[in-house]
């Protein structure tokens, strides 16, 4: 297991929010809290402030990922999944949370609403070429591998 260091910032309406953190030894993602109170409709999505920004070594991103039981319980995920914050951002870290559910869902201010995951990038080179290789699936897309 890799660890890495993040610069943490704490924003003025973060104060007294507790800092992303892991929930247990073997949890890949630090669960984040909202620094927002505010209730999402059915169908609504918003983006939730966190009340820190982070800075994150180069070579590195950070996901952001929705909590399960948000998920199964309450049909609350976050959409762009993974999200990813890029090294260079600076700005504060928001949550794009939509409430796929039937009920309107309450968030508090320091609920958990979804969880962050460092990893490393690979970035890639494009080579322009007049024809690829050819596989057994081809161009078969959405679907075509029978589900």
């Amino acid at each position: 297991m890799t660890t890495i260091s993040l610069a943490l910032k704490r924003l003025p309406h973060g104060d007294g929010l507790p800092l992303p953190a892991y929930a247990t030894d073997g949890a890949a993602g630090m669960d984040v809290v909202s620094a927002d109170a505010t209730t999402l409709a059915p169908g609504a999505r918003a983006a939730i402030a966190t009340g820190f920004a982070i800075a994150i070594p180069a070579g590195y991103e950070v996901q952001v990922r929705p909590r399960s039981g948000l998920a199964l319980k309450h049909g609350v995920t976050c959409l762009n999944t993974p999200g990813t914050i890029d090294s260079d951002y600076r700005g504060e870290v928001k949550v794009i949370l939509a409430n796929l559910g039937t009920e309107p869902f309450v968030i508090a201010r320091g609920d958990r609403i979804a969880q962050l995951v460092p990893a490393p990038v690979q970035r890639a080179t494009l080579d322009e070429v007049a024809d690829l290789d050819d596989t057994v699936r081809g161009s078969g897309g959405f679907g075509s591998t029978g589900r």
